[in-house]
């Protein structure tokens, strides 16, 4: 026997409702940004639309937290001071004050492939 026509469920026209109630929001992004968003979607196991994969990204950068400031200038000189006198408790008395002078500067400079990468230091100038 054949389906009734009106036993035959209809598509409906539209936005599904998967996404629920919720305000749409206009964003303008460059090609760069769209391309990024493209090939992070292609990384995805599951194939998801570009609104999908904004809505997914966004939380994920909501839910990041934030990395934490630089400290202050002053606990930066207040480190570096109690450093300087655990080096002064543990020099070598027999090296001579300048060789002692010279040990001090360099460990409390860090070694010097570390030095580019140090942030509570300005760069060197060349």
């Amino acid at each position: 026997m054949t389906k009734s026509i009106r036993d035959s469920k209809k598509s409906k026209i539209g936005r599904p409702k998967t996404t629920g109630p919720g305000q749409p929001q206009v964003v303008r992004m460059h090609d760069q940004q769209i391309a990024e968003i493209d090939s992070w979607i292609a990384s995805q196991e599951a194939e998801i639309s570009r609104p999908e994969a904004i809505r997914r990204l966004v939380e994920l950068g909501l839910t990041v937290k934030a990395r934490p400031t630089q400290g202050s200038r002053v606990r930066a000189d207040k480190a570096n001071a109690m450093a300087a006198d655990q080096l002064d408790q543990l020099a070598d008395e027999s090296a001579t004050a300048d060789e002692r002078a010279s040990r001090k500067r360099r460990l409390l400079q860090g070694p010097e492939e570390f030095q580019s990468v140090r942030v509570d230091r300005p760069a060197k100038k060349k």
